[in-house]
């Protein structure tokens, strides 16, 4: 009841019937019942809907229903009549303004086309972006400039094609149109062209990147990348990073160009600064000897600065010759400089061997064997004398000067001149040597003539002085000797310090002890420091044992230590490894150091033979370093000769890894030298890699293009679909093109590919084979005529009436096999045979046809089927089946069999039009 009663009392506009609302709409009132109005365009009745925007003329109103959502057909077009000035008569800026503020392009598009003035079509065609808009408003619309404005915007070369063949109606926008696209082609032409000019520009560079340093490729790298720049302003993405790639190799190949020519340069520099150094110390070595050999007499201190700069410089050579090795030059300086420096420490040597005996003996005055030591000494002849030898040398010189057969003046000129001296003496305070003077000038003196008064009171004179500066030193001396008494016993009494700091100082306390001589000397004093030296001995004796046995085993070991170089260096090996005979004489020297001290009377001489031993392995080792460069040398040169033999690159790096093992085998050149010969080899290494990787990354870059160009063979063979049997040709054309791109880079995109060739080339195959059925089906069907006439007279034949050769009509064609069978069935009918026997084999090929289409056997053919694939297997025997061949083989035998009744035909001829039918069907595409 309520629902009847809302139905009864509700307006006509919410009536179900669409005839009744839209009859209410053109009663409704348009000024008040707008809302009404609004809804009931919304309705899903679109009579209803037409009626309801008709009677709304305010295009606010419109545009404001688009705004909520409102999208119908019937709105649009009372918009768009509206809008165009077609209905409700509104002023043009309104609709201009309006027109401005949609946003729809098929509304724009519509009051463009049919506006009522041609602003108002400007307007609406400014909002248009669509290219086929504009070219649909470039042609057909009837007002010109309208055409011309969508004409200018129409920009593609495919929108410009088409306003040349469409637009027709103005010859104006027709030409516009051919103009611009001439122009736009040239435009395209001309950037084709930059792009081919870009792409030789980059092969260039990137061969130029991966091509070996020459003294030009500085500057045609620079006049390339000149080049590039001038034509960089439409360089694409792709292109731009092949750019960048290139250029960062050419800069590598320039950086590593003048890297290895900085460090060859810095290690001649290094090398020529060794030389420097090497000829700096070899002179101050020279200039020492020289001053020593050029001054009045050696002294120990003269000696032991001489050894100190000598083992400075064998230090320092030995230094340098680690880094570079030194030339023949120097170094034969360098061994004649050690040689004299030899016969120096030799001689001095002898003469600390023979010090004590020719001291006892000057002070006996013994002639004789102070002439016999002076022998043994050997002192060099272009050496100044040590002050000892050359005061016993003046002494046998004035003995024998003195006693000779000289005159007495000559006599008394000498006693003069040594008077002299010991005068000298006496002022330095020389007390020991002015005593021994003084005791020859006494014993000289006897020899003098008596008229030497004068002479003999200056000695007795200089005797008084003598005796007073023995007084003075007994002055001085006495209580110096308390004072080393009073040490020494207070170090007896010391017991906190260790037996090797103890004995250090008791050999202190002794030596000044023996220092001062006889000076004050007194029996109390001596014995008192004697027993406590002795005393201070008893305690030390258990470590002077210990140091005693360490000392003879350090000794033994430096021993075995130089007999082992020795023997080492006296057969050394052919090709030892300079390497390991530095590790040896690093090692010899530490336990050279580990093994001291070592027995006083045997450390020079043993110390004196390691240092030949060492001098002789620096040699060995500086030979064997010298050979291990000249043959990294001459791996250099075979790595260069290897690098511009003309060879497969991955040849070419095999063999330079065989000379990389050799050189690792051949051990470390001189320090220096083996940097730069190593910097040289790794360079061209690394220059014949480079080629293997650029030769490697082309083959790659081959093989992704041909595998590139494989896909693109795949996609358009899977575009193509034979439409005739001679498209097997294509087919086979196509497939030469794909063994052409083998070998494809393995992979599963590789793989991919292959299958997906694989499947389409076979489906390729089938379907060209279906068409040459088809094919065969067709000429069948053609010759259906003549079947008929054939079946025609096989009735006749077969009902006893005569029957006549079925002749061929006329435009009839047929093959030679089909003319074959049409004889042979002709024959048929003059030698006819029994029915069973036709319609079996009618049966057998009817099978033989469902066989070949993939048709089902029924039940009472099986054994036709079985022999027919027997057959069939027999027939094609190592051969594969060609299925266009056997159903041509098929068709003429069913002409050929005859005479056919009309029954058995009729029996057998649906099932061979259905079969038939099957193999005329082609794979879908």
């Amino acid at each position: 009841m309520p629902g009847l009663l809302s139905r009864l009392f509700s307006p006509r506009w919410r009536h179900p019937d669409p005839t009744v609302r839209r009859e209410a709409v053109t009663r409704l009132d348009a000024t008040r019942q707008r809302e009404v109005l609004e809804q009931l365009a919304q309705d899903e009745d679109p009579d209803v809907r037409l009626t309801a925007v008709q009677r709304l003329d305010d295009p606010d109103q419109l545009l404001r229903l688009r705004q909520q959502g409102v999208v119908s057909r019937e709105l649009d077009h009372q918009l768009a009549e509206l809008l165009c000035g077609r209905a409700g008569g509104i002023e043009l800026g309104r609709r201009l303004a309006l027109v401005e503020e949609i946003s729809d392009p098929a509304l724009r598009a519509r009051i463009a086309m049919h506006g009522d003035n041609q602003q108002l079509r400007l307007t609406a065609l400014a909002g248009i972006d669509d290219e086929t808009m504009l070219i649909e408003q470039a042609c057909d619309n009837s007002i010109a400039a309208v055409r011309h404005a969508a004409a200018e915007r129409v920009t593609s070369e495919q929108g410009l094609k088409q306003l040349v063949q469409t637009a027709r109606r103005d010859r104006h926008v027709q030409r516009n149109a051919r103009d611009r696209l001439s122009h736009l082609r040239a435009d395209a032409d001309a950037i084709k062209e930059s792009m081919a000019q870009r792409e030789s520009l980059l092969i260039k560079l990137e061969q130029h990147g991966r091509a070996q340093w020459e003294p030009l490729y500085a500057g045609r790298f620079r006049h390339l990348e000149r080049e590039w720049l001038s034509l960089a302003d439409q360089t694409e993405t792709e292109q731009e990073r092949r750019f960048q790639e290139a250029c960062l190799r050419c800069r590598k190949v320039i950086n590593d160009h003048e890297a290895h020519e900085q460090a060859q340069q810095a290690d001649q520099q290094r090398r020529e600064q060794a030389d420097l150094d090497r000829e700096a110390l070899v002179m101050a070595f020279e200039e020492s000897l020289d001053a020593l050999r050029q001054g009045e007499h050696i002294t120990q201190q003269d000696l032991a600065s001489l050894r100190s700069q000598k083992q400075l410089l064998a230090t320092r050579w030995q230094t340098l010759s680690e880094t570079h090795l030194a030339n023949p030059t120097l170094r034969q300086r360098y061994d004649t400089a050690l040689k004299a420096y030899d016969v120096i420490n030799q001689a001095w040597l002898r003469l600390e061997e023979h010090g004590n005996a020719l001291e006892e003996a000057f002070k006996s005055n013994d002639e004789h064997r102070l002439k016999s030591i002076i022998k043994a000494c050997a002192w060099p002849g272009d050496l100044p004398l040590e002050p000892r030898l050359a005061r016993v040398q003046h002494y046998l010189r004035l003995e024998r000067e003195l006693t000779g057969k000289d005159n007495a003046a000559e006599q008394v000129e000498r006693f003069d001149k040594e008077l002299a001296m010991l005068e000298q003496l006496l002022d330095d305070g020389a007390f020991k040597a002015a005593s021994r003077l003084h005791q020859r000038l006494k014993h000289l003196s006897e020899n003098l003539p008596s008229s030497v008064d004068q002479q003999l009171a200056s000695l007795k004179r200089h005797g008084a002085r003598l005796a007073e500066l023995r007084d003075w030193r007994g002055f001085v001396a006495g209580p110096k000797r308390e004072q080393l008494c009073q040490a020494i016993e207070a170090l007896e009494q010391e017991d906190q310090l260790t037996d090797q700091d103890r004995d250090r100082r008791h050999r202190q306390l002794v030596k000044q002890w023996k220092a001062l001589g006889d000076a004050a000397a007194n029996r109390e004093q001596s014995e008192r420091f004697r027993s406590a030296s002795d005393r201070i001995r008893a305690t030390l004796e258990t470590w002077h044992d210990q140091q005693r046995h360490l000392r003879q085993s350090n000794l033994a070991e430096r021993v075995a230590l130089c007999d082992q170089l020795e023997a080492l260096l006296e057969q050394p090996a052919a090709l030892a490894d300079p390497d390991a005979l530095r590790d040896i004489r690093d090692k010899a020297r530490e336990q050279w150091r580990r093994t001291s001290p070592v027995p006083r009377d045997d450390a020079e001489a043993i110390g004196r033979r390691f240092g030949r031993i060492r001098h002789r392995l620096q040699a060995l080792i500086d030979r064997r370093a010298t050979e291990v460069a000249e043959a990294k040398r001459a791996l250099i040169g075979a790595t260069r000769q290897l690098l511009e033999q003309d060879m497969p690159s991955r040849q070419r790096a095999e063999r330079v890894k065989a000379l990389q093992h050799q050189w690792r085998e051949l051990g470390r050149a001189p320090k220096g030298e083996e940097q730069t010969l190593w910097r040289e080899f790794r360079q061209l290494c690394d220059d014949i890699f480079a080629q293997r990787d650029a030769e490697r990354n082309d083959r790659t870059q081959r093989l992704r293009q041909r595998q590139d160009e494989m896909q693109a063979l795949i996609d358009r063979v899977d575009a193509w679909q034979p439409t005739s049997s001679s498209d097997a040709a294509q087919l086979d054309q196509i497939l030469a093109e794909a063994n052409a791109l083998e070998p494809l880079p393995s992979g599963r995109r590789t793989e991919g590919m292959r299958r997906r060739w694989t499947g389409i080339i076979r489906a390729r195959r089938e379907r060209i084979e279906r068409i040459a059925i088809a094919d065969k089906v067709s000429q069948w069907r053609d010759v259906m005529p003549l079947i008929q006439a054939h079946l025609k007279a096989d009735a006749d034949c077969l009902a006893g009436r005569p029957c006549d050769d079925v002749p061929l009509t006329e435009g009839m064609t047929l093959s030679d096999n089909l003319h074959k069978a049409h004889q042979q069935r002709n024959d048929a009918r003059r030698n006819p045979v029994p029915e069973p026997q036709v319609a079996e084999q009618l049966a057998r090929l009817r099978v033989h046809l469902a066989l070949m289409a993939g048709h089902p056997i029924a039940h009472h053919d099986e054994p036709l089927r079985l022999a027919i694939q027997v057959d069939r297997l027999n027939d094609n025997f190592g051969q594969p089946l060609e299925r266009e061949d056997e159903l041509e083989a098929v068709l003429c035998a069913l002409l050929a069999t005859g005479p056919v009744s009309p029954q058995t035909w009729q029996r057998e001829v649906n099932d061979l039009d259905t079969v038939l039918d099957s193999l005329t069907q082609l794979p879908p595409p």
